[in-house]
């Protein structure tokens, strides 16, 4: 009978203490509990002080108990030993804890203690990240995720539930560290040396990534224990009956007691699948939190990148984006994919050091188990290993040419989506569309090459284990004569896989790391880049050489405009502030002083410039096309380089600038905060710029008024900016600006305004020529100012007048923009019925506001697979189904053949790590990887239960609970990562965006001074982003650690079971290690099944837009006329016969045009004008059939137009239009695509459009580089190429749209006369925004909304006082002076400008123009 838990009656010595009682068992056992009884006794007010002596009495006593072990000479072979040096090393670490809170908190034997706060973060109710403030159970388990999980069933997961992120994680803190390591590197010295970005990177984050390595390296160590374990557990299953007869153990007694070793109990299968679960369950844990410090480390530096390119993108030199040294695509790539590859990169590190532990520790224990044989098997993976890194730099390769494909595609793509309306109209479609295929073919060509290295891949990670283990089980045979024994052959098949695995990451963690070097390299060349300087531009106290332009990185500050924390702003960077200097005069605002300036190139831009802008008054600016206008405002605000000269601006004036440019910029924003720009809002003050602009009828239109949001490239005014350029010269310069005393700086095509002007700079060539007042220049310069009186003449009429009614205004604008607001509202509609079908067809009768369920959509997952051929379907099914059930008999059938020896799979957890990498892919490459890895993973675990099953069926009865657990772990995460993967989509669109807008709109935000402001915008975007991105990895941990945990269950489940089975006899020891193999891999593949489930749903979401998109209806393309049919010189004469026609955009709206009947002479000379909206530009699309003429026709030289294909139609005919558009590549083919015409042909084009000395001028000629959008040449000069174009053409018939709006007025009248010239034999209709620009038309088509009211030549039109054209000229003419006087019998009536006294209802001048109206 047991008297004691340290020993018992039959040894005598049991309670002698003859020798001491420090060398008696059953004493030094008690001594032990002396802790745990005062723990449980004391009452200290003060938790940590009885803590503190709890933690010395411990350690103490089981240091007294490990002492006397070893004077007994128990030693490490003993469990007791073992199990109490690991506590005395606990209770140390747990004591020197102590001790050191102790002393970083002052408590206790210090006067002042230090209080305890809570973390700042915590005090923020925002914050809801809680990582970094749980307790270390909840951190390894992510147990503070379950409300955030569970919650998102009942209700979407939203971007203030996610709040915001601790500051220790915020964009800003990142990039302090990471600057100031950048920064530290700067010597003295050697100034010009660029800083390390990869010491930077160790310096900043270093830290983290050695503590995720650490855990890696305890995970890697940990999972040697898996295939050692279950070799145990066979082995001793096999060796059960032998145990039983074996009567010769020898017992080890000291102190009285029996000691067992350490061997022994690793001999018990039960302690064996005990361990093998807590090794799982640590290893996995371990592994996770690797993974998130990796994840959280990896975020933390994309945030500190983000933040350190916007700054640099804020004082990049602009000579740098115009002259393409640094583009818009480089600066997104930047943005989108660099930092994305150094993010991916450090995910990837801990791989690095963890690579070689797994190999080194695989080869010591495969020589432990099989002998000099195993290093044969090594060899061969050593041998083999070579052939796969080969072909894992074929992968990357592939990849890189894939991903330039794909990237020269979609920037062709784009380009065509931008220039549409210009394709169609010049039936260019095919040209640009056989380019997208060619590139998509290359792209596929790619994919497929990359597909089958892919395979190659694959199977040499399959083959190269087999091949090892077959040459050492055969070199084990010829050295020992017999095979190895069925425990050392399952351990060898399991370490050879272990060992395989680094091996093939090496050479992916390789390709990362060429990907990450040359990221590195490309941002430290663009962080290299030139600079702007300072803003010593706006001081006046300096001129800035050429070189002094480059290489600033001086230290900054920023200013914090909202303060919501003291880290939020105080640090940023800021440009450098001199000291302010009086200027020369308060009376000049700006001045310029032997000003030599240049766009980063030796010459000089603009040359001797001595300027001076007056204060409070209208200068303007004006010059031919590419004279220099523009680039002599933007050397005033500082952004170009300065070769020699100063730039003064006056105290008054330098703090407050506004820079509209000549390419409308706007922010993806509302309209309302598009217009006030950061500033505070004043509700007077908007509505007074509202009027002055006339924005409000465009405003009333727009779906939620000033709230509704606009972007980049959406532009709904732009239609209109020219018929209101009167208005706002009258109400917005003159009136609102003016009259406030503003400083005035315009430049200007039209020398009309000339007359307004209190100063005028005249620029010809890069130099000022003439500067002064009108009556200064008439007086001194009489030649030029003849010039511009001839061209003040002849279009002193030429600006349009919005005079109509308000209901009238509305209608027209309305009429403008229906086709473009029905198209919309109609796919909204589409949109919101397909998704109420989809509702119905799911509803289970449960409120989706309380049980919101994820689906997989199926039918568009059939929908993607079907569409590459229901042949390659069954193909892929079949291949599937066939392999994991030849792997399974394989692996069978070597069970059996062993004698009860198991062996592996041939896969491993390898090929799914790298399908997870594959989530770094474009969405185009993402569904199939993610079909393949769910397909596999779901597969193996199926077969793995199934094979656990069949060996064991008591399994069976552990497998329900489990399906259960299993079913609502992934029933609750689908849901929340699609709520988190859609937020983190969401958040990242606006972050590209604004590095995009910013880079576009950099001149504007630096003449603003908004830096601040849009870096305080880029750092919310950032760590928006930043969070739903932390949020959704965490996510993703919470799904691993219980699916892992999971597995381990099961492991131990299936240990358990294969236990209690083997008593009775049922299954072989081979066949028990073959089960608990195939349960290891559930352990792998488990959270991959559901994390494929949930990415198929989100990707899914992209097929299912493609199908929407696909299902569109498009142009019909064919006539009831066949090509050949038609002449090869139609239209050959230019003759136009409209009968009867009716047009609309779309069958939903009203007509636009309404039964017009007219007819045009061949070669005739034909104006169209009437007011916005009256349908002229509507006709000029029905020339090219691009809109719906549902009743009459339109017949040109004898045929019906609607009747010829459209391509026929549209090539035969010449358009320029008012926007101009060019594409990337070179003049030539911006000119000719088709590349059908001669050389000759194209310098006469290019002559005719006063282009021909300026292409001369270019590298290359014809040839010349155009980028993309045309951006290296003026708006001018693109307008100019469009002209060109349609001469290139020489069509007998040109339709010409407000062609002539971006060039000025001298370059206009020599390009009237030369296409009079030019054209002088073919019909010309000009679509007239500008009336006076067809008074001399040889027939004028009238149109009021909709409706052809008049038709005859303008003389005639003119002649007849009360016909609507003669109305439209009288009231423009008028409403152009700068005073009216109304008089009746010689009294003046009234007297003000036309706007003024149009405002007032009741004026006698307001009433004249209604009747005339």
């Amino acid at each position: 009978m047991a008297l004691s838990f340290c020993g018992n009656d039959a040894t005598e010595k049991a309670y002698s203490v003859e020798g001491g009682v420090l060398n008696n068992g059953c004493f030094v056992d008690a001594l032990n509990l002396v802790p745990h009884v005062f723990l449980l006794f004391i009452t200290f007010p003060i938790l940590f002080i009885a803590l503190f002596i709890y933690w010395v009495l411990a350690f103490i006593t089981k240091s007294i108990k490990l002492w006397k072990f070893a004077a007994f000479k128990v030693g490490p072979k003993h469990l007791r030993f073992c199990i109490t040096a690991l506590l005395v090393l606990l209770y140390g670490l747990l004591m020197a804890v102590e001790i050191n809170v102790i002393r970083v908190r002052k408590y206790v034997f210090f006067a002042n203690p230090q209080k305890v706060k809570p973390p700042e973060d915590l005090q923020d109710l925002g914050v809801r990240f809680l990582q970094p403030f749980v307790n270390l159970l909840s951190k390894a388990t992510y147990w503070w995720m379950n409300p955030l999980i569970i919650g998102a069933h009942k209700r979407p997961i939203e971007l203030k539930k996610i709040g915001k992120l601790p500051i220790a994680m915020r964009a800003l803190t990142n990039y302090l560290r990471l600057k100031d390591a950048y920064e530290d590197q700067r010597v003295t010295e050697d100034p010009d040396r660029a800083p390390s970005i990869w010491r930077s990177m160790y310096r900043a984050f270093g830290r983290p990534i050695l503590l995720s390595s650490t855990f890696r390296y305890l995970a890697d160590l940990l999972g040697f224990a898996g295939p050692l374990c279950i070799s145990g557990i066979v082995q001793h299953l096999n060796n059960t009956s032998d145990a039983k007869d074996d009567k010769s153990k020898v017992c080890d007694f000291y102190f009285g007691v029996y000691f067992m070793s350490s061997t022994e109990l690793l001999q018990n299968a039960s302690v064996l699948a005990v361990l093998l679960f807590l090794a799982l369950v640590l290893q996995r844990t371990f592994l996770q939190a690797s993974y998130y410090v990796t994840i959280e480390t990896g975020i933390n530096l994309r945030g500190a990148l983000l933040a350190m390119i916007y700054n640099k993108i804020l004082r990049l030199s602009t000579s740098n984006m115009s002259m393409g040294e640094m583009t818009l695509g480089q600066i997104n790539n930047l943005v989108a994919i660099e930092t994305n590859q150094l993010m991916w990169f450090l995910f990837l590190c801990p791989n690095l050091w963890a690579m070689p532990v797994q190999i080194v520790m695989g080869v010591i224990l495969l020589y432990y188990l099989l002998g000099y044989s195993a290093l044969i098997g090594a060899s061969v993976i050593v041998l083999l290993a070579p052939v796969q890194y080969l072909i894992a730099t074929k992968l990357a390769d592939t990849q890189k040419n894939t991903l330039d494909h794909s990237t020269d595609r979609l920037k062709k793509t784009t380009e065509i989506l931008k220039g549409i309306k210009l394709l169609k109209l010049y039936a260019w479609e095919n040209i640009f569309c056989d380019s997208v295929e060619e590139t998509r073919g290359k792209e596929l060509t790619s994919l497929k090459t990359f597909a089958l290295y892919t395979s190659m891949s694959i199977f040499m990670n399959a083959a190269i284990p087999i091949a090892a283990v077959l040459a050492t089980f055969v070199t084990h045979h010829f050295i020992n004569e017999s095979g190895p024994s069925s425990s050392e052959a399952f351990a060898a098949l399991a370490l050879f896989h272990i060992l395989v695995t680094p091996l093939f990451l090496l050479s992916t963690v390789v390709r990362f790391a060429v990907k990450a070097l040359v990221s590195v390299q490309k941002l430290g060349e663009f962080l290299q880049s030139d600079e702007i300087g300072d803003d010593s531009w706006r001081n006046g106290d300096m001129s800035y050489p050429l070189d002094t332009c480059k290489k600033h990185f001086g230290a900054t500050k920023a200013i914090n405009r909202k303060q919501p924390m003291r880290y939020q702003m105080d640090n940023y960077e800021h440009p450098t502030r001199r000291q302010m200097r009086p200027a020369e005069t308060e009376d000049v605002a700006v001045k310029v002083s032997n000003g030599f300036f240049t766009w980063g190139s030796n010459l000089s831009t603009l040359s001797d410039i001595n300027i001076r802008i007056p204060t409070g008054q209208l200068t303007m600016i004006v010059g031919q096309v590419g004279c220099g206008k523009s680039s002599l405002l933007l050397a005033m605000l500082g952004e170009m380089q300065t070769i020699s000269g100063k730039v003064y601006w006056s105290n008054k004036n330098r703090y407050s600038v506004a820079y509209a440019t000549q390419k409308s910029w706007l922010l993806n924003a509302t309209v309302e905060e598009n217009i006030t720009f950061g500033s505070p809002f004043s509700k007077q003050r908007y509505k007074a710029v509202i009027e002055a602009c006339s924005l409000q009828p465009d405003i009333d239109l727009l779906p939620f008024g000033d709230q509704t949001e606009i972007g980049e490239r959406d532009d709904p005014f732009s239609a209109l900016d020219i018929h209101l350029s009167d208005h706002l010269m009258q109400e917005g310069i003159l009136k609102f600006l003016q009259d406030d005393k503003r400083t005035v700086v315009l430049v200007t095509h039209k020398l009309q305004y000339l007359i307004h002007a209190d100063w005028i700079i005249a620029m010809k060539d890069g130099s000022v020529l003439r500067e002064g007042t009108l009556k200064d220049i008439q007086t001194h310069d009489v030649e030029l100012y003849d010039h511009w009186k001839t061209l003040m003449n002849r279009q002193d009429h030429e600006l349009e007048k919005d005079t109509e009614l308000d209901s009238q205004t509305t209608l027209e604008r309305k009429t403008l923009r229906r086709a473009f607001y029905s198209r919309d509202a109609k796919n909204q509609i589409d949109d919101e019925d397909e998704e109420e079908e989809e509702e119905e067809e799911d509803d289970d009768n449960f409120s989706t506001t309380t049980n919101r369920r994820s689906k997989i959509p199926w039918k568009v997952c059939w929908r993607y697979l079907s569409s590459g051929g229901f042949f390659m379907v069954f193909l892929m099914v079949s291949s599937k189904l066939l392999k994991h059930s030849v792997m399974v008999a394989i692996d069978y059938w070597l069970a059996i053949w062993t004698s009860s020896k198991s062996v592996e799979m041939g896969e491993s957890n390898v090929t799914m790590w790298t399908s997870g990498t594959n989530s770094t892919s474009s969405d185009a490459e993402h569904i199939p990887p993610t079909l393949e890895s769910l397909t596999r993973s779901t597969l193996l675990c199926l077969s793995a239960i199934g094979v656990i099953s069949c060996i064991t069926p008591i399994f069976l009865v552990a497998l329900v609970p489990l399906a259960v657990a299993f079913y609502f772990i992934q029933k609750y995460f689908r849901v929340a990562s699609k709520d988190l993967q859609d937020l983190d989509d969401s958040t990242q669109l606006p972050l590209l965006c604004h590095f995009s807008e910013t880079a576009e709109g950099l001149t504007t935000i630096r003449a603003f001074r908004h830096e601040a402001r849009f870096k305080q915008r880029m750092l919310e975007l950032t760590d928006t982003n930043n969070t739903a991105y932390l949020f959704l990895s965490a996510a993703n941990r919470w799904l691993e650690v219980r699916t892992d945990y999971l597995g381990a269950v099961i492991v131990l489940s299936a240990a358990v079971a294969s236990i209690c089975s083997f008593s009775y006899g049922l299954p072989a020891g081979g066949l028990v290690g073959l089960g608990l193999t195939y349960a290891l891999t559930v352990t792998n593949y488990l959270n991959w099944v559901v994390r494929n489930l949930a990415d198929l749903e989100v990707q899914m979401a992209a097929v299912k837009k493609v199908n929407s998109f696909l299902s569109t209806e498009s142009e019909n393309y064919e006539g009831s006329m066949d090509a050949s049919q038609v002449p090869e010189d139609w239209p050959q004469h230019g003759e136009i016969k409209i009968q009867d026609l009716c047009v609309r955009y779309d069958p939903m709206l009203k007509p636009v045009l309404k039964h017009v009947n007219a007819y045009i002479d061949p070669g005739q000379k034909v104006g169209i004008c009437g007011r916005t909206g009256s349908g002229k530009s509507s006709l000029s699309l029905a020339f090219f059939n691009m809109v719906d003429m549902f009743e009459g026709r339109i017949i040109i030289d004898g045929i019906d137009i609607c009747k010829l294909p459209l391509q026929t139609l549209r090539s035969r005919l010449s358009i320029i239009l008012q926007d101009p558009v060019l594409f990337s590549g070179s003049v030539r083919f911006n000119l000719d695509p088709e590349r059908t015409c001669t050389d000759d042909r194209l310098w006469e084009a290019l002559e005719i459009a006063q282009l021909k000395n300026m292409v001369k001028a270019l590298p290359g000629g014809l040839d010349a580089v155009v980028t993309e959008g045309g951006e290296n040449f003026s708006v001018g000069q693109r307008q100019l190429f469009c002209l060109a174009r349609a001469f290139v053409r020489k069509s007998s018939i040109l339709i010409m749209d407000e062609a002539t709006a971006s060039i000025d007025m001298a370059t206009e009248n020599i390009l009237q006369k030369v296409v009079m010239t030019a054209f002088a034999d073919r019909t010309v209709v000009t679509i007239a925004h500008l009336v006076s620009s067809i008074l001399d038309a040889e027939q004028v088509l009238v149109f009021s909304s909709g409706i052809l009211v008049e038709c005859d030549s303008g003389p005639n039109l003119l002649a007849q006082e009360d016909s609507l054209f003669s109305v439209l000229h009288r009231v423009h003419t008028i409403l152009t002076a700068d005073l009216v006087i109304v008089m009746k019998r010689g009294n003046i009536l009234e007297y003000d400008k036309p706007e003024t006294l149009l405002e007032q209802e009741d004026s006698i001048f307001a009433s004249f123009v209604k009747a005339d109206m």
